[in-house]
């Protein structure tokens, strides 16, 4: 029998530890931890020890951060106990190649309509890309729906993490348009910036676990290694 393959589930914007580990109980594949000051859900590095240290070997730490320099990266990745990053500014290709050869598993934010763009894939060598549309006043999503099918073509010849807008009443249709080895959720499955609403959580899970992408050719798939 074939198995079935659906994508994997990063809920970004952890801002407790009890929320990351109901998250990690419930089954997703890795957390984030954002790290920019500007953010509803910038933590302080010792909450995000907490974090990561209790859902540690059960599901991918991730930090996330715009426009930080190598140094400030890697000594976070010390600190916070982080297993990989992601990159959610104008980062070189440098620092990407940089921080791969530190041996940092690296997600590169692209942005359909913002910069950098899906054409600059080939500038850059990550663990994978992470696609959202890239318009609102803050990196990331904005919580604003978009046209996902945009990011089909580039699924089938990157590794590619779907973001933006996602919620438990659209994911399907977003991953059948796009067809990603995984997705990123924030304020899809909350009650308030940075609160995490488990129910909603529990029900994103449900429905991508009904989807089977296989025989599908999901460039990199799985993306998350030390998943629950």
């Amino acid at each position: 029998m074939t198995k079935r393959i659906f994508p994997q589930i990063k809920i970004c914007g952890l801002t407790t530890v009890d929320a990351a580990v109901q998250c990690a109980d419930l089954g997703v594949h890795a957390i984030g931890c954002v790290f920019f000051a500007k953010s509803p859900r910038h933590l302080s590095d010792k909450m995000a020890e907490k974090i990561c240290c209790a859902v540690r070997h059960r599901v991918e730490t991730v930090g996330v951060f715009v426009n930080e320099s190598l140094d400030t990266i890697l000594q976070k990745i010390r600190d916070c106990r982080l297993s990989a990053v992601q990159l959610h500014g104008t980062e070189s290709a440098d620092l990407v190649q940089q921080l791969r050869d530190a041996g940092v598993p690296v997600i590169k934010a692209l942005f359909v309509d913002g910069e950098p763009n899906l054409n600059a894939a080939g500038d850059y060598d990550p663990s994978a890309f992470l696609v959202e549309c890239g318009k609102g006043p803050l990196p990331g999503g904005n919580a604003e729906t978009w046209d996902w099918g945009r990011v089909k073509d580039f699924s089938t010849r990157f590794p590619c993490i779907l973001a933006g807008g996602l919620t438990p009443d659209n994911v399907v249709e977003a991953i059948q348009r796009a067809m990603p080895s995984a997705i990123d959720v924030s304020s899809g499955v909350e009650s308030a910036p940075g609160r995490k609403d488990l129910k909603k959580v529990e029900l994103l899970l449900t429905r991508v676990s009904g989807i089977d992408l296989s025989p599908g050719k999901q460039k990199g798939y799985p993306i998350f290694h030390s998943a629950a």
